[in-house]
């Protein structure tokens, strides 16, 4: 008899706590409100030099990008004869970018531009056609 009432009890506390469980992610699925991305407005640009860039090059080179509008001062990558950087999109582009810096000194280098071919290309590495790409999407767009 004992033994019965404790189990059944057992079993309210359990069944309770499900349903709190339960109203909770429900309540939580309808009040969150959808992930907002802003556009995409950081890009990748390259600029190639005619002969390799020395430390002290380097560090001019990174000290003329950081006075350009737009660009992010953190993100100037300097190998052999390459400067990458990012910048905002929205406020310059990598023509004016590469003007600019021409006109600071007399550097021997030219923008690099991607080929129509590659321009075109997918830059997600996923397989889209996947299941795991098609089952992340679902359940990412589920809970946005």
């Amino acid at each position: 008899m004992k033994t019965n009432k404790i189990i059944k009890k057992g079993l309210f506390i359990l069944a309770g706590i499900v349903i709190l469980f339960i109203a909770i992610l429900l309540f939580h699925i309808i009040t969150a409100k959808p992930a907002v991305y802003e556009s995409p407005n950081l890009q990748v640009s390259r600029i190639d030099f005619k002969s390799n860039i020395d430390s002290l090059q380097a560090k001019q080179i990174c000290a003329d990008l950081r006075t350009i509008k737009g660009l992010t001062s953190d993100s100037i990558i300097v190998k052999r004869n390459v400067v990458v950087y990012f910048h905002n999109n929205k406020i310059t582009n990598s023509e004016k970018v590469f003007n600019e810096l021409m006109s600071k000194r007399p550097y021997e280098a030219k923008r690099y531009i991607l080929p129509a071919s590659m321009a075109s290309k997918e830059v997600c590495p996923m397989d889209q056609n996947s299941f795991s790409y098609k089952l992340s999407k679902s359940i990412n767009q589920f809970f946005n």
